[in-house]
């Protein structure tokens, strides 16, 4: 049986990195907006408000979490690169999830997606080996190189993505 929050498993942290899987993740963050982009598109407001499985969050709380998320990590990265392993603030995601915002157009996330992405790819892509082996610091989980970062940003992505494409194959949209 397939369990609908975690539609591409759940992330397992790599222990062998070298620079072709790097590029791997790289590609898949690069791809995570228009890949987001067309899993929404055509989907009325109604189908935009349907949990995406059962005590989950709706299509659209998925679309601005991922903006939202994505927006963090970005920040995290920045501050790795230019900090001695900085300790980072967490975020609530859920309360994040149920503030008005949240509650409006995906477009907007989808085009905040678009130009993040833009920007996150061109520095991911300027990064040297060195660079990702810095890390920032995180109250729950300890120093985060910036490697396991990439990857699991790439799986998350993906694994909103297939939130919605999950739910548009289970409900025939």
């Amino acid at each position: 049986m397939s369990d609908d929050r975690y539609p591409v498993g759940k992330f397992e942290v790599p222990t062998a990195i070298d620079a072709d899987k790097r590029a791997g993740w790289i590609a898949t963050i690069a791809e995570t907006p228009a890949n987001l982009r067309a899993a929404v598109a055509g989907l009325s407001d109604a189908q935009l408000d349907t949990p995406y499985r059962e005590g989950g969050w709706t299509v659209r709380q998925v679309v601005h979490h991922t903006a939202d998320s994505h927006m963090n990590s970005f920040i995290r990265f920045k501050l790795a690169l230019t900090e001695d392993t900085p300790r980072i603030k967490p975020y609530d995601e859920k309360a994040w999830a149920d503030l008005a915002d949240s509650g409006g157009s995906v477009e907007p996330s989808l085009n905040l997606l678009d130009a993040l992405h833009e920007r996150w790819v061109g520095l991911l892509k300027s990064l040297t080996e060195a660079d990702f082996k810095r890390a920032f610091d995180h109250p729950d989980h300890g120093p985060i190189p910036l490697d396991i970062a990439a990857a699991l940003y790439a799986w998350h992505g993906a694994h909103h993505v297939a939130h919605v494409t999950s739910l548009r194959a289970r409900q025939g949209w």
